[in-house]
Order: structure tokens, then C-alpha cells, then sequence
């Protein structure tokens, strides 16, 4: 709709996680060195977890493409609702085990532990990436950490990178996890974007599609996208596709509030930081009002009290 006006060869703020469009921001390429550092280390779990649209299965699918296959033998399980005997098949399949349907559990696992000592001969580690962990249920949690006692003297034959939301934390707290909590060696976690974040994560994005123009977002927009969508890369793509749209059709080059607060409007999801922030600055107007008060009445007390028997 936008693109040819603002120049564009794409939308630059999809919500498909297309990894053309990963920006190498500070908090990001921290855990993607983390990540590389831990797959190298060759231990047991490693655990990415974040908000809701905070990039994790961005994080996830970069990881995949950028991992040397000459190295590393991936599979990925995009959908962890499964029970003991799914997950075990869908690691055999991501490992290329042929007939895997025709197998029971007691099979699975040996055809598993056979695939996995053949792989660590040919000198490849074996990956599991999965993502929304936090759904795991409990029983294939503990499967998971049976198959990681699969090991050599010198070696584990498997590790597990799990990406999931906050409530994986919660989960993993349970006292019957703690055998599993002690195996993550390496954990992460995502943090929101702030305003230089933000503002190179936008320009960047534009950038990628196309845009050789001027700073299309002013610097007051972008603090207000900020705020609005609590520095959620989501959210943030979410409502910078409105203003687009927004300024697109009064035919205006750049971004400013005023668009920002038309995307804000039209955003449920970015309601809930507005109102945080509205609060907070009703509670400072508070305490200064009450500060001065205090503060008006202090002297008069003072004296009340040294004229009192």
C-alpha cells in the first residue's frame, strides 16, 4: 500500500521472522555470542527465555542458518506440545532415522542412541532447538533431560537449547525440575529495547526494505513507540506499520507523534504500557503534592507543638 511512496521494495515491519531483517542490537548479538559459546562448550541445556515478541524465534532461526552444518547436525521443534513418544520421533526424523512410525519407544531411543554415536564419530554435534519451550509438558520436560544422559566418556551426545517465555522460569522452579535446572549451563535473557535501540532498529529495518531517504521517524516518535509498546520488538513492528500507513495517507514523509498516537489507538496490545506509565506519573504528581503539603505545614506544627504544656 505505502511501499512505492516511502520507497520501499517490502514492508520493513512484517511479523513473519524473517532473518534479513535481524538487526545485530547490543542485547541481541549478546545471546547470539552466548549461544555460539555454549553449542561450543558442548553441556548439557542452554535456555533463552523472554516477554512475548521479544525476538526469541528470530533468535531461534538465525541460529539454524548461521550454524556450519559441517559442525552441527540441527533439529528444530517449532511446536513442543508433544508427549514422550512424539518427541522422540520427531527427533528421529529431524536426524534423518528412516522408519521411525514403524518403531515403539524402547526402539526409538536406540535407534536414537545409535544416530547420535555415529554423528559425534563423524566429529558433528547434535542440536535440539526448540521453540516455545514453556509449553513442554512436564512428562516430555523429563524426557528431555533422560536424553541428554546419553553421552560418551568424553562427550554429551545431545544438547537442547530451549526458547521460551517467562513461564518456563516458573516452570523449571518446580522442586521435581530440579535435576533439569541443574543441567542448563548457560541461560539468557531477553531484555526490552530502549530508545537508541529502537531507533537504529527501525532505521535498520527501513534500511533492508529499501528506504534511502531521510530519519523517517522523528526522535519524539520514536520515544513515544517506546513507551507505548514497552520496547517489544512485536509491538514495536506492529505500530510503526500503522504510522506508516498513517502518514501515507496525509501524504507526510516522516513520522511524528501525531501518528504515533492515531497506531497507539488502534493497538490493544500497546494500551496496558501506556496506562503503567499513566499511573506512575499520576503517583509522582501524588507524592510531590503531598511533599508539598508537608512541607507547607511542617513550620506551623513545629510551633504548635513547642506551645503545647
Amino acid at each position: 500500500m505505502y511501499e512505492a511512496f516511502f520507497g520501499l521494495r517490502e514492508k520493513p515491519f512484517a511479523l513473519t521472522p524473517n532473518t534479513e531483517f535481524m538487526v545485530q542490537l547490543a542485547p541481541y548479538q549478546a545471546c547470539f555470542n552466548l549461544l555460539r559459546l555454549a553449542l561450543a562448550e558442548g553441556e548439557g541445556f542452554i535456555k533463552v527465555t523472554g516477554e512475548v515478541g521479544t525476538g526469541k524465534t528470530l533468535l531461534c532461526r538465525a541460529l539454524l542458518r548461521q550454524l556450519d552444518a559441517e559442525h552441527y547436525q540441527l533439529a528444530w521443534l517449532p511446536n513442543p506440545a508433544l508427549d514422550p513418544m512424539a518427541l522422540h520421533q520427531a527427533l528421529a526424523h529431524e536426524l534423518h532415522v528412516p522408519h521411525v512410525d514403524r518403531l515403539d519407544n524402547h526402539g526409538l531411543l536406540t535407534v536414537l542412541h545409535r544416530r547420535l554415536i555415529e554423528l559425534a564419530g563423524k566429529g558433528r554435534s547434535a542440536v535440539l532447538l526448540i521453540d516455545e519451550a514453556q509449553a513442554l509438558p512436564p512428562a516430555t520436560l523429563e524426557a528431555l533431560r533422560l536424553l541428554t544422559n546419553l553421552e560418551t566418556e568424553q562427550r554429551k551426545l545431545l544438547q537442547v537449547v530451549l526458547f521460551g517465555q517467562p513461564e518456563l522460569d516458573a516452570t523449571l522452579a518446580r522442586e521435581d525440575f530440579r535435576q533439569l535446572r541443574q543441567r542448563i549451563t548457560f541461560s539468557y535473557r531477553l531484555r526490552p529495547l530502549d530508545v537508541s535501540d529502537a531507533s537504529r532498529y527501525l532505521q535498520e529495518r527501513l534500511m533492508v526494505a529499501g528506504y534511502r531517504g531521510d530519519l523517517l521517524f522523528k526522535p519524539a516518535a520514536v520515544r513515544l513507540l517506546v513507551k507505548g509498546s514497552g520496547g517489544i520488538p512485536r509491538l514495536l513492528n506492529i505500530l510503526a506499520n500503522k504510522c506508516l500507513m498513517a502518514a501515507f495517507g496525509e501524504g507526510r514523509r516522516r513520522i511524528d507523534r501525531r501518528h504515533v498516537r492515531r497506531a497507539l489507538a488502534d493497538t490493544e496490545g500497546a494500551k496496558p504500557f501506556l496506562r503503567a506509565s499513566s499511573r506512575l506519573r499520576w503517583a509522582l504528581l501524588a507524592g510531590a503534592v503531598s511533599l508539598s503539603l508537608l512541607l507547607g505545614v511542617w513550620p506551623w506544627l513545629s510551633q504548635l507543638s513547642g506551645a503545647l504544656p
